[in-house]
Order: C-alpha cells, then sequence, then structure tokens
C-alpha cells in the first residue's frame, strides 16, 4: 500500500471522527436547549394520563431531574437530526456524481420528515389509544400509581420504532430502484411480514393485552403494503422505459 494511500485512508478517518465529534456535540447543545420546553413537552406526553383523571409520581429524589434530563436528551436527539444527517451526507458526496448527489439529498431529506412524522403519528395516532385501554384495563378496583420515569422510557422506546418504521417505503423505493426486491417478492412474503410486524411489536412493547402490540402493528402492515405499491410502480415504470426503448431502437437503425 503506498505513503498516497496510507494518508488518504487517514484522512478519510479523521474526517469520520470530525463528523462523529459535531454530531454528538450537536445533540448534546440542542438538549440544553430543550431543558427550556421539557416542562412543556413533557406536559403534552403526560396527557393521555392525566384525561384519565390520574397524575404521575415519583419514588426517589433524582427520579424526575433524570427524567426530564432524558426527555432532554431525546428532544435534542431530534433536534439534531437534521444535522447529524447533513454531516454524515457531507462526508458521503464527494465520492457520488451530480445526479447520484441530488438523488442523495433528496433521500437524507425525506427520511428525516418521515422519521418525525412516524413519531408524531406514533403518538398522537396510536398512543393516546393504546395508553387508554391500558388505564381501564385495571378497572375501578386498582388504582394507578405510574413513575415518571419508567412512564418517559416507555414513551420514547414506543415512539421511536415508529419513526424507524415510517421509513419503510423509502427503504423499499430505494431496494426497488437497484433490483433488490420486486412486488411479486413483497406479495410472497406478505404473511411473514405480517407474523414479524406482530412480534416485533410484542417485543417492543412487552404488556400483557395484546391490543397495544397489534395498534403498533397495524400501521407497520400498512406500510408494508404501501411499500409493496411503490415497488410495483417503480417496475411498471421500468417496463415503460425499457419498452420506449426498444421502440427508440428500430427507428435509430432505419434512419
Amino acid at each position: 500500500m503506498s505513503q498516497d494511500t496510507e494518508m488518504t485512508m487517514v484522512e478519510h478517518l479523521a474526517e469520520l471522527r470530525r463528523v462523529l465529534i459535531i454530531s454528538l456535540a450537536s445533540t448534546f447543545v440542542m438538549a440544553i436547549a430543550c431543558m427550556v420546553f421539557a416542562d412543556r413537552v413533557l406536559e403534552i406526553l403526560l396527557e393521555p394520563v392525566s384525561k384519565t383523571g390520574n397524575q404521575m409520581v415519583y419514588i426517589n429524589v433524582t427520579e424526575a431531574l433524570m427524567t426530564k434530563i432524558s426527555l432532554s436528551f431525546f428532544l435534542g436527539f431530534l433536534a439534531a437530526l437534521p444535522i447529524i444527517l447533513w454531516q454524515f451526507w457531507g462526508f458521503i458526496i464527494p465520492a457520488l456524481r451530480k445526479m447520484e448527489r441530488v438523488y442523495f439529498t433528496l433521500f437524507i431529506t425525506i427520511s428525516y420528515l418521515l422519521f418525525i412524522a412516524g413519531i408524531l403519528f406514533g403518538f398522537f395516532g396510536v398512543y393516546h389509544l393504546g395508553i387508554k385501554f391500558l388505564m381501564e384495563f385495571g378497572g375501578p378496583e386498582l388504582l394507578p400509581m405510574i413513575t415518571i420515569g419508567n412512564y418517559i422510557s416507555f414513551t420514547i422506546k414506543f415512539l421511536l420504532p415508529f419513526g424507524l418504521v415510517f421509513e419503510l417505503p423509502l427503504a423499499a423505493l430505494f431496494l426497488a430502484q437497484l433490483g433488490l426486491i420486486s412486488y411479486k417478492f413483497m406479495t410472497q412474503k406478505r404473511k411473514y411480514a405480517v407474523l414479524i410486524a406482530v412480534v416485533i411489536s410484542a417485543a417492543i412493547i412487552p404488556t400483557p393485552d395484546m391490543i397495544t402490540p397489534l395498534l403498533m402493528a397495524s400501521p407497520m402492515i400498512i406500510l408494508y403494503e404501501i411499500s409493496a405499491q411503490i415497488v410495483r410502480f417503480i417496475e411498471w415504470r421500468k417496463r415503460k422505459k425499457a419498452k420506449q426503448q426498444e421502440e427508440s431502437e428500430p427507428e435509430e437503425s432505419e434512419g
């Protein structure tokens, strides 16, 4: 290996280290900034429980403080995510051609928007219903005493997978463009996808009832079907483009 190649590898590693440092620093800075809004966000997150007439408790002196710090870092991560994606974008883009840079920029932008949309949908569309059901599950004879630390931890673990699941259509578009998956493959594996969605939901949300995991599995199944239709559209567009090329070839040969 030549010295120039070794220097190039060292430079790449140094650049990657810079990207990681900036990403961590931006998350930390955004987390500090988000502490200003932590109480308001906490109030919103507590609405599913407060609407039922119940209140939160904390069982040790530092639990309330550590919960707000954890929530601030979660919000800081979401706020810093565009910066993190931009840093990794800048690290990868020199190796891409002009059109690839445009597509990759769109990919990064849409993936962030889908991630945030997934978290918002998970909270306002599913989480409220799940908490309401679970709070009513105990019946009038049981008094709920929910600690704030466990509740926020449960909320974050519940919402993050929704952000990741909402990336499924974009991932399907990317894989279909590369020819790695097909509409036929996705229709054949539909029953396995449903089973995996239910198993993953039950593993992420280990509750004794079946309603809450099913509430999470349902969007996953719907997104799988949307992804399948996206793959179907990509295949149709490829066939149409290939047909147009075949029709133009005889005209060129005649000319």
